[in-house]
């Protein structure tokens, strides 16, 4: 809300996901008020989570000064499902990027969409999650990216798609988000808001800024269409940025299946006596249990190997996962970030998760940034802090799973994973078996 609030020129957005709730509403009207003031605002949306706003994304493309395009869109509006039917392997292709650009001058990526679980305004389930705030030469990459984007042939301009909204119903739309930004709920969020240290030090001008050597990543938009060759493909572009880790590697991922392939490289690291690390949900905690099955059968080999695993337990606000924000204090939290740390020399933070979606269908993008003092942040992490808030999985002596929690100082011993059913189990481990692991 402060770039766009401070924004003179531009601001360009590209999000998987934008949520019609109150903090989505609430950077809605932050956007259309940049507009008013002359800001020429471009809104990419990927078209696969945008059901129920129609209207309001017609509303907006209305304005004189913004312009929506959806990426890889449905063609029927309604029902959307019927599409798959007949453009599946197109529409199984999303657009997982997640950038706000101001003035090409200042940026914000990472794993975080738009909506109250990433922002911590729900008192549901609340993600973990990670983004970047940059400024400098790699601002203009991410720019000149989102043109790349903009322009390919999986965007296309809303009023394409959409019927034309009439004034009077867009009258209804700016009245109902205007009642929502003045909510007693909203004014409560964007108080707390303004009372963290964060903010406060934003406001002020006093973030510490960390400066290095930035490189952004991304695919190639035609990955959507299936036309990506594998050579261009992100995770080939990661290994020429980051290198082959020699020491250890921290490796945060909410959603992590690393197929049979990725478990032998990452066991073949493990046997050069790199020190592996990784941490990713529990199934209590995570948001999407079919991605477990993908992972659940690599764990054993991953441990034979000497590679470490943490599992985040299900968290609430006494874990301290986040500042609680007032009266949204979110009842329990689930991880979402995805970033990695090589030798303590270099980090990456972006939209890419340890999985065949990232690999091979969905488009992502990030940042490498040569940071020592940024990777050491995550390696530390590990050390302390992820410990205490996770599952840590272990082989016994006659090569079974069991899992160690940390309580008040003591070490606590599971032999089934933590907080599930045996139904849940059940499920997990019949799913495991299916050949549905390129989908995960």
């Amino acid at each position: 809300m402060h770039l766009a609030r401070t924004a003179e020129r531009t601001l360009d957005l590209q999000y998987y996901i934008w949520n019609a709730d109150l903090s989505g509403m609430l950077l809605f009207d932050a956007v259309r008020e940049a507009a008013d003031r002359g800001v020429r605002v471009r809104l990419l949306l990927d078209d696969n989570n945008t059901a129920g706003l129609d209207e309001i994304l017609a509303a907006l493309d209305s304005h004189e000064n913004i312009e929506v395009r959806l990426f890889n869109p449905f063609a029927i509006r309604r029902p959307r499902l019927i599409n798959y039917l007949v453009h599946f392997s197109r529409l199984n292709r999303r657009m997982h990027n997640k950038s706000f650009t101001a003035d090409n001058q200042a940026t914000i990526i990472g794993g975080r969409n738009i909506g109250d679980e990433y922002f911590n305004a729900t008192e549901g389930v609340a993600f973990v999650d990670l983004d970047v705030l940059a400024v400098g030469p790699v601002v203009r990459a991410v720019s000149a990216d989102f043109d790349r984007y903009w322009a390919s042939a999986s965007s296309y301009p809303v009023d394409l798609l959409l019927p034309l909204v009439p004034a009077q119903k867009r009258k209804e739309i700016a009245d109902s988000a205007l009642q929502l930004t003045r909510s007693p709920a909203a004014t409560a969020y964007l108080e707390a808001l303004r009372n963290t240290t964060f903010v406060q030090a934003l406001l002020a001008g006093k973030l510490p800024l960390e400066w290095a050597p930035t490189r952004m990543v991304s695919d190639d938009p035609v990955k959507a269409l299936g036309r990506a060759t594998p050579g261009v493909l992100l995770p080939q572009k990661l290994h020429t940025v980051l290198g082959r880790p020699e020491e250890h590697l921290e490796l945060v991922s909410a959603y992590f299946v690393p197929t049979a392939e990725g478990t032998e490289t990452l066991a073949a690291m493990a046997r050069r006596n790199v020190e592996l690390r990784i941490l990713t949900n529990s199934l209590e905690a995570t948001d999407v249990a079919v991605v477990h099955a993908g992972y659940l059968k690599r764990r054993k080999a991953l441990l034979e190997a000497g590679v470490r695993l943490f599992e985040l337990r299900r968290l609430t606000p006494r874990d301290g996962f986040a500042e609680n924000i007032g009266p949204f204090g979110s009842s329990a939290a689930s991880l979402h970030a995805k970033t990695f740390a090589a030798d303590g020399r270099r980090i990456f933070i972006g939209s890419f998760n340890f999985d065949p979606r990232s690999a091979a269908l969905n488009t992502e993008m990030g940042f490498v940034i040569e940071s020592p003092v940024l990777a050491r942040r995550i390696d530390a992490a590990f050390r302390q802090g992820i410990p205490e808030r996770s599952y840590e999985v272990r082989l016994d002596e006659a090569g079974d799973l069991y899992w160690i929690e940390r309580r008040d100082g003591q070490l606590v011993r599971h032999d089934v994973e933590p907080g599930t059913s045996i139904w849940q189990r059940a499920s997990l481990a019949t799913l495991s078996m299916l050949p549905i692991e390129w989908l995960l």
